[in-house]
Order: structure tokens, then sequence, then C-alpha cells
């Protein structure tokens, strides 16, 4: 299922809040990540940098993830 990202927040602990097309909020955990390639960068306050690019989420060094893997690998929010 394809559903972009709309809104990005980031958290303590390398997490990301995020709001998809559909409303539903969800937290996606980065922290797998930062030891490969282009994310290790991210390991401090560059990670607080990320935006929303398009339907998708991006830092400023140039990383990025795939929405479908943002959802698939995120859970539901509950605040």
């Amino acid at each position: 299922m394809y559903i972009g990202v709309k809104k990005v927040k980031p958290l303590n602990n390398y997490c990301l809040l995020l709001t998809f097309e559909n409303s539903e909020q969800r937290v996606f955990d980065v922290s797998p990540y930062l030891n490969t390639g282009i994310f290790s960068e991210l390991k401090g306050n560059l990670f607080f940098s990320v935006v929303v690019d398009y339907d998708t989420v991006s830092w400023a060094n140039g990383a990025d993830l795939d929405p479908e893997i943002l959802y698939e690998k995120s859970v539901s929010y509950k605040p």
C-alpha cells in the first residue's frame, strides 16, 4: 500500500512521528539504520534536520527513506 508522508516531527531516540496522507499518525524508529551508509551521518544533531520531501522524508545530507518502508515498519501512535 502506498501512502505518502504529509508531516514529520523528529523525536528522541532517533524516532520520527509521521503523519500520512490518510491522516494516520505512526512512529518510525530510524536507529536500526544508523550503522548503514549515509544514515550513519544522522547520529547527533543532523537527525533533527528531517523534512518532508515530496511524499517521503529526507535529511540535509541527502539521506531519505521510501514512504512504503516508513509505513510498513512504523507503529501506530497513541498520544
